[in-house]
């Protein structure tokens, strides 16, 4: 089957949601795709201080508030999915999570369970799992920037079914685009890393984004993969059902000769 997919690369504005709705729309307003995957915290920025700080600029999962209501309404234009992280509002819980909006509103929420650094100081861990859900016939996974450093995240999602893994991010140590190889090869499952470029400071500290965000196939060939340091947006076509096969030779298949009794540590 052809998916079109997309991933979008660019420099969320700290404390300026509606100066993030308005580089996104501009970026994908003419873009029509089944999928299109932007990066983590894509509405707030990053480097925050205390939850306080960052409250301002979050929201519900229900899709009630502007930039989720906003990603909607580019759902519709698209034509397809659209998944992004944000920082989620849940009572007076803040979440770094990811969402999937369709042109009916928000099908699907994932919150991070792997926490990075001063995210710990901001953000409650995800208690919800890892989830895969269903858009015009193909599983879709959600993993969030750190969760990569962690095998079983994207094993998880794989035995659940996923097809593709779509991974919003605000990367800033080096590794994580080869690692996604990686992650392709064991799973046999595309994966998008939507990552952000710029730079944030805060006091005394500074991160520098990496971008290079990918797109990678189940055989861990890069479909494509952006500059470190510029606005990028790339669409492809895939065949996402190229992942229900797990064979890796005639004698061996990914899933079926996992020992599980076996691993343990």
């Amino acid at each position: 089957m052809e998916f079109k997919i997309a991933l979008v690369q660019f420099n969320p504005a700290r404390k300026n949601v509606d100066s993030n709705i308005e580089k996104i729309t501009a970026l994908i307003s003419n873009i029509k795709a089944d999928l299109i995957v932007l990066p983590e915290l894509a509405n707030s920025g990053y480097l925050y201080q205390i939850p306080n700080d960052l409250r301002p600029y979050s929201e519900p999962a229900d899709g009630s508030g502007p930039f989720l209501s906003a990603l909607k309404k580019l759902s519709k234009a698209s034509g397809g999915l659209i998944i992004s992280g944000y920082a989620e509002l849940a009572g007076n819980q803040l979440f770094n999570s990811a969402v999937a909006v369709s042109p009916d509103g928000v099908i699907e929420n994932y919150r991070k369970i792997h926490l990075f650094a001063d995210e710990k100081s901001l953000f409650e861990s995800g208690d919800q799992g890892f989830k895969v859900f269903q858009w015009q016939g193909v599983k879709i996974g959600m993993m969030i920037c750190f969760d990569w450093i962690f095998p079983e995240s994207a094993r998880t999602l794989a035995l659940l079914g996923a097809h593709i893994i779509a991974h919003p991010a605000n990367l800033v140590l080096p590794y994580c685009q080869d690692a996604m190889i990686t992650r392709s090869i064991e799973n046999k499952v595309f994966t998008i890393t939507a990552n952000r470029i710029g730079q944030e400071t805060l006091g005394e500290q500074t991160l520098q984004f990496t971008g290079g965000s990918q797109i990678t196939a189940p055989q861990g060939k890069v479909l494509y993969r952006a500059p470190g340091d510029e606005t990028a947006i790339h669409t492809t076509i895939i065949d996402p059902l190229q992942a229900s096969d797990k064979t890796i030779s005639p004698r061996n298949n990914l899933f079926e000769d996992r020992r599980p009794s076996m691993y343990h540590g």
